[in-house]
């Protein structure tokens, strides 16, 4: 199994906020387990190992095994993660025990793929935009992807794609389809950017400086006498006495 995918958990006896935060103080994470007809049961997890492996997107997304002591050890899922407002800290977690036999349902993340060689990717103020990030499937534990595929290869301008052409793994279905065809939303859709529109803009300043150093702007003309004496005469323009609000 992958480092991210063990986690090595302690039974916690005391509960309670006051109990939770002398927790905290030591460098250990509240939990809780759930689900598969049992009941719940307080755990305590190391902070730190906990914080690196949640840096990894297919730790929300897999199932993970959780190990209480040397021998005790439960398949589960990630159901819920609590951090601290501003701190890079991790408050509490939820985990749900899982069975082989029974489908559950799970968010995953949606990685987009062929858009550099799609013939929207390669037209010059197209942008591929991406409506969603990721989506809830059904599957059993051993059908469960990490992500699902979303290719873009064939998208040109003005393409979509929706929800429902998202090839999907055997065993594996996305239960809002099945809800009506209003859930049939957009994936990804290509457009044009017009060049006063957010990246158009930068797009059209960019080819512009680029014909400039390429001198497909001609030569620049000479001022004469005239226009710098002309120049001379005028008066500076007044100083603005606030600066732009951002």
């Amino acid at each position: 199994m992958s480092d991210f995918s063990v986690i090595n958990a302690e039974i916690r006896e005391d509960a309670g906020k006051g109990a939770s935060r002398r927790l905290r103080r030591q460098g250990k994470i509240p939990a809780i387990l759930y689900g598969g007809d049992r009941d719940a049961l307080s755990l305590t997890l190391d902070h730190d190992p906990i914080l690196h492996a949640s840096s990894n997107e297919a730790f929300y997304s897999s199932i993970l095994e959780l190990r209480v002591g040397e021998d005790r050890q439960q398949r589960v899922v990630l159901r819920d993660v609590q951090r601290h407002p501003f701190k890079l800290r991790i408050m509490h977690m939820d985990f749900q025990r899982i069975s082989e036999k029974q489908v559950i349902r799970l968010s995953i993340p949606l990685h987009f793929d062929g858009e550099a060689e799609s013939p929207a990717g390669r037209t010059s103020g197209v942008v591929i935009q991406h409506l969603l990030t990721e989506v809830e499937i059904a599957a059993l534990p051993k059908d469960l992807p990490e992500f699902l595929e979303v290719d873009l290869s064939e998208m040109d301008t003005g393409d979509s794609v929706m929800l429902a052409d998202i090839q999907l793994p055997e065993g594996v279905t996305i239960p809002s389809l099945a809800i009506g065809e209003e859930y049939n939303v957009q994936v990804a859709i290509a457009i044009h950017i017009k060049e006063d529109q957010g990246t158009g803009a930068a797009a059209a300043a960019e080819a512009e400086a680029l014909a400039e150093e390429e001198g497909l702007e001609g030569e620049v003309p000479v001022v004469g006498e005239e226009e710098v004496e002309e120049g001379a005469e005028e008066e500076p323009g007044e100083e603005s006495g606030e600066a732009d609000a951002e």
